[in-house]
């Protein structure tokens, strides 16, 4: 008599998982919050805010319950870069110049993709895998929790305060900040705290990007030598 097979779960299931949902909402959340940001930014800031923050919400529902699932850490990636993507392209058209929120843009996904790539090519399980990586600073961001929370919460923030303190839609970025921190006030302290950990991150960012690159050509030159 053979071993019975265990059920699978059937597809609408993994749809409807905790973690899954709570990604649903963070999506919705995000559609209304673009959708008043420039009428009412209080609200879009309120809005933006407490969907990133239930990024941390349903990674504690999927280990919780027991549901994690490839669809639903792609569904956290894409919801993670799309909606930061989204946010920096609100900030091209208040400030100029706007190549900077736009190059900003560009290297964030970027460097994500390839990361993503370059796990998929080196066979690891998770491409926060990085302990054979060189750079002491890549190591630290995704070895560390509070270190990583510390640089993704700086970058939002500095996103929202810079939206939230512009007068009008041609604001010169370079004036608006220094002008923001040569004053005393909690605001510029705050400023001054999410541009240090928006800093990291961006190298973080590079890093990244250089190590997949890497990755990618090593697998090339590899491949090559096996099938010369």
């Amino acid at each position: 008599m053979g071993n019975k097979e265990r059920p699978r779960p059937e597809k609408l299931s993994v749809y409807l998982y905790i973690p899954n949902i709570v990604g649903y909402i963070r999506v919705l959340l995000n559609c209304v919050a673009f959708a008043v940001c420039f009428s009412n930014k209080t609200l879009f800031s309120l809005l933006y805010f407490f969907s990133f923050c239930c990024d941390a919400v349903d990674g504690w529902c999927a280990r919780r319950f027991n549901q994690v699932s490839t669809f639903g850490a792609v569904l956290d990636m894409v919801t993670d870069r799309v909606s930061t993507a989204c946010l920096l392209v609100v900030l091209s058209q208040v400030y100029r110049p706007s190549l900077v929120f736009l190059s900003l843009l560009a290297l964030d996904i970027a460097s994500h993709w390839l990361q993503m790539y370059s796990t998929f090519l080196a066979g690891k399980s998770s491409h926060k895998d990085v302990k054979d990586s060189t750079s002491w600073l890549f190591r630290l961001y995704y070895g560390n929790r509070i270190f990583m929370c510390y640089c993704c919460v700086s970058c939002e923030v500095l996103y929202i305060i810079l939206l939230l303190i512009a007068k009008n839609q041609t604001e010169s970025l370079l004036n608006v900040v220094v002008s923001t921190l040569t004053q005393i006030s909690p605001l510029s302290l705050l400023l001054a705290l999410t541009l240090f950990g928006w800093s990291m991150k961006q190298t973080v960012n590079i890093i990244q990007m250089k190590t997949a690159a890497d990755v990618c050509v090593l697998y090339d030159i590899e491949k090559q030598q096996k099938n010369p």
